[in-house]
């Protein structure tokens, strides 16, 4: 655990030095190491008989929090709207 995050303050201190130098290469570099490491975890998920085994349970564990996740994202983001504008039109009054 201290590997990765002495690894992710590395990269974060080599980011601070190197902020002023143009590196536009570096985007598509970080975008296909990231197809390259999902590819991988998807290997990984693959051949775990366990996880394959059990994806119909946790299929439906995922569709319910993630319908779970989005209603209540939709909720507060409509009750904090609701807040600022019922704040904003009674300042008007």
């Amino acid at each position: 655990m201290f590997t990765v995050i002495g690894i992710m303050f590395g990269g974060i201190i080599l980011g601070y030095a190197i902020k002023n130098y143009r590196l536009k290469f570096l985007s598509s570099i970080i975008t296909t190491l990231i197809w390259v490491l999902l590819f991988i975890l998807g290997i990984e998920v693959g051949s775990n008989q366990q996880i394959i085994n059990g994806l119909a349970t946790l299929g439906l564990e995922a569709i319910v929090i993630t319908i779970a996740a989005v209603l209540g994202s939709c909720v507060a983001a409509w009750l904090l709207w609701y807040a600022l504008y019922k704040r904003k039109k009674g300042g008007k009054a």
